[in-house]
């Protein structure tokens, strides 16, 4: 697929360090610019799709800010909720197995909030916000395999203390809903709500 740094002419900004994000915009043919966000990841939102979708604004805001106008920006965050308590990213290998002790073999879920702005200028912006939730199911693990992959370092660095396109994939009994939500970017949602914003607000003020 041929790159572009541009969705329908619009240059595209990703407020995201993620490089599984990056990947993600990368397979539908988008060569983000990456200006990672560097907001505080506090809300007092008190369910995980409140949560993700509010930093997910405060993202793409903080990045929109120093964006020209005509810019789409772009921003995302990412939690796993068990039992509607959100498990954040472990900081230490014995947090992480912690961690996949809890979830494995176990239904949980997985929620991406998604933010999408429309520079227009002057702190004016057209924009729209949606989460979006996938259950994941694993299989049972031994106490063997949950302190190997703890220690592998892979862990460190994502919600819920595994990555689903990582050496994970080897527990996941199944998914229902978007597999690449649980990567880290809802694809077919962004593509549809990129599409509708740019056509509903192509060229007023909605804020």
């Amino acid at each position: 697929m041929e790159m572009t740094e541009y969705w329908k002419g619009h240059p595209v900004v990703l407020a995201s360090g993620s490089p599984r994000r990056k990947e993600l915009l990368e397979q539908i043919g988008i060569r983000a610019r990456i200006c990672p966000s560097s907001l505080e990841e506090t809300s007092e939102a008190d369910t995980p799709k409140g949560l993700v979708m509010e930093l997910s604004d405060g993202k793409a805001r903080e990045v929109a800010s120093d964006c020209m106008p005509g810019t789409l920006v772009i921003g995302a965050d990412t939690v796993v909720a068990l039992d509607n308590e959100i498990l954040g990213k472990p900081k230490t290998p014995e947090r992480a197995a912690q961690m996949i002790k809890s979830l494995e073999g176990r239904d949980h879920q997985v929620y991406t909030g998604v933010t999408v702005l429309l520079c227009l200028g002057e702190g004016r912006y057209h924009n729209t916000t949606f989460a979006e939730c996938t259950d994941v199911s694993l299989w049972p693990m031994t106490q063997e395999e949950i302190l190997a992959y703890a220690q592998s370092g892979e862990p460190l660095d994502k919600a819920g203390a595994y990555g689903i396109q990582g050496r994970f994939a080897a527990y996941i009994k199944g998914i229902r809903g978007d597999y690449t939500n649980v990567v880290g970017l809802p694809l077919g949602r962004l593509v549809h709500e990129v599409d509708a914003l740019l056509t509903e607000n192509g060229g007023t003020d909605n804020d």
